[in-house]
């Protein structure tokens, strides 16, 4: 290949970073030093005595040149990687079976997830919640940002189940519940595309504290999704406008979850070596009070001291479920 055909290829593999917002100054500042490394070029053959002048001035343009390239491959990089492990997710908790021991068990792992993102630096913010009459949770969604918080979650999806004696019990009877968890990203890309005639939005009064406004103005927002019957409510924010921005995103968030959850059953032969199929209705957990053991069935380990791991300190199972693997 010509030199002159290695900078027309050059040139042509630039234009892809001129459409990417991260990288575009970058990309005008590579053709900047280029048509300035042409001009050297052209001013050294018409004049023989500014040869060794113009090597000198050449060297430093391909550097610089060299240093504009590798740090726009780095900023394209670090974009694919944060697509396919996203720094911000959604996360659900609802409770199962159980009654209002299974709403106080959904409240509790809600708990245990909010003081890990704390001590991580994560963000963890409510969307919307409906509360049992104890001040458990019937489901509640949250918005949980900071890095690697998809990465480190994802396997978080699905059913978890408590063995305990509830406070309430007279008998000392040993009760089982269940609550269920799932983790969604929320990508800067994505291929839903959503149809006016397919969405149904409704607005309402929020709920619980938050000043005047909360109980005068209709700032909830309602979105169904008619075709999969999904819906979502967002109700944390104040105005009507943001919490509709919201509640569309969480709905993209659903349908790419159940999108991929369909995909995953038709290769589902292909991908025995992963840990779980993000179902939310698959068993994944079991915290046993009594025998102070926590067991986790796709991996097939255990932990104990149940009271801290449930004051946060969940650190050794995720970190085992992101290097762990059916057995």
């Amino acid at each position: 290949m010509s030199v002159w055909a290695k900078f027309i290829t050059k040139m042509e593999n630039i234009d892809k970073y001129k459409t990417n917002k991260k990288t575009s100054f970058l990309a005008s500042e590579y053709e900047r030093l280029s048509k300035e490394e042409a001009d050297i070029l052209d001013m050294s053959k018409e004049d023989s005595s500014l040869a060794e002048l113009a090597q000198e001035e050449l060297g430093s343009l391909r550097a610089q040149k060299e240093a504009t390239l590798k740090k726009m491959e780095s900023i394209v990089a670090d974009e694919a990687v944060e697509e396919e492990f996203p720094n911000e997710i959604i996360f659900e908790v609802r409770a199962g079976a159980g009654g209002e021991e299974a709403a106080l068990f959904a409240q509790s792992l809600a708990n245990m997830y909010r003081k890990y993102a704390d001590s991580k630096g994560w963000s963890f913010s409510t969307v919307d919640e409906s509360k049992s009459p104890l001040g458990g949770y019937k489901e509640a969604s949250f918005e949980v940002k900071g890095k690697n918080v998809y990465k480190e979650l994802r396997f978080e999806t699905g059913v978890h189940r408590i063995q305990r004696v509830p406070e309430t019990e007279k008998m000392g009877r040993v009760h089982t519940s269940t609550a269920s968890v799932a983790i969604l990203p929320i990508r800067k890309k994505t291929t839903i595309e959503l149809k006016p005639a397919d969405i149904e939005v409704e607005f309402s009064r929020s709920g619980g504290a938050g000043g005047q406004n909360v109980n005068k103005v209709e700032t909830a927002v309602r979105v169904i999704h008619i075709p999969t019957g999904i819906d979502v409510r967002s109700t944390a924010e104040r105005s009507q406008l943001k919490n509709r921005e919201k509640a569309m995103s969480i709905l993209i968030a659903k349908l790419e979850a159940l999108k991929e959850a369909e995909e995953a059953k038709k290769f589902s032969a292909e991908r025995k070596d992963q840990i779980g199929t993000a179902d939310r209705s698959e068993k994944i957990r079991t915290y046993n009070i009594l025998q102070d053991r926590i067991t986790d069935h796709r991996i097939k380990e255990s932990w104990h001291n149940i009271e801290k791991i449930m004051a946060g300190e969940i650190g050794p199972i995720i970190e085992a479920m992101g290097t762990g693997s059916r057995k």
